[in-house]
């Protein structure tokens, strides 16, 4: 069922990040000021709207919620319609402002394109998997079985920080395909090239899955789920014991 505050908190919320990202780097804040500014958004938009939609502003975060049951699949189309049409609208608004916004598009060694080939694309590809594993499963512990508290949005946001402090220079540490969409359609990467979802898409989405199985490992909800099932098994076998 379609929510609008849903639809617009995302919408907010990943323009919010691109503008403000993208903007940084391509005012030449450098990397430090890249990180800070993509992670204070996460942090100051998680305690904004996160009694509203959660503030996943990150297509692979949904997806990962997704698959854990905390948003229907249905409700999940909107949350990615939200989010991408945020993200364009910030790269928009960019573009009409700055012209060139290559500075703030998603690219790094790995990913530039007149050198990029199978092995690097690959290579790209484990990087964004592995930082998004890392941003997936802050969010999981924190919001989910963990007990941060009130201190959840601001570790969110400082793992983000430092996974592009990490990896901002190999592949531009993207993590959301919907950041590396919102200055793609003005700058880079080419939409043409296959690597690019290769990288951006499949990369992030790995990672959230990844993510998602080591934390139903570390929580256990797999088997507290199967224990009502054991409990019953065992119930009937003693009626039965009993009444022979």
């Amino acid at each position: 069922m379609f929510n609008a505050k849903i639809f617009v908190a995302e919408l907010i919320g990943t323009f919010a990040l691109v503008f403000i990202g993208a903007g940084a780097g391509i005012a030449g804040a450098g990397l430090l000021g890249v990180a800070l500014a993509h992670g204070l958004v996460v942090a100051t938009f998680a305690y904004t709207f996160g009694y509203i939609s959660g503030t996943h502003i990150n297509p692979a975060v949904t997806f990962a919620m997704a698959f854990r049951n905390k948003v229907k699949w249905g409700e999940a189309v909107y949350y990615w319609i939200a989010q991408f049409a945020g993200a364009g609208l910030a790269g928009w608004l960019l573009s009409a402002a700055y012209g060139d916004i290559s500075g703030g598009a998603t690219i790094g060694l790995l990913t530039v394109e007149s050198t990029m080939n199978t092995q690097s694309a690959l290579l790209a590809m484990a990087v964004e998997a592995i930082l998004t594993f890392f941003l997936v499963n802050a969010i999981l512990h924190n919001t989910g079985a963990g007990k941060t508290g009130a201190l959840a949005g601001l570790v969110i946001g400082l793992t983000l920080t430092i996974c592009i402090l990490a990896g901002g220079a190999l592949t531009g540490a993207s993590l959301n395909p919907a950041r590396t969409f919102g200055t793609a359609i003005f700058a880079a990467p080419s939409f043409a090239d296959p690597y690019t979802y290769v990288v951006y898409f499949f990369g992030p989405l790995i990672g959230a899955t990844l993510a998602l199985i080591a934390y139903n490992f570390f929580t256990g909800e797999d088997e507290q789920e199967e224990q009502p099932a054991e409990k019953n098994t065992v119930k009937k076998t003693t009626r039965k014991a009993t009444k022979k």
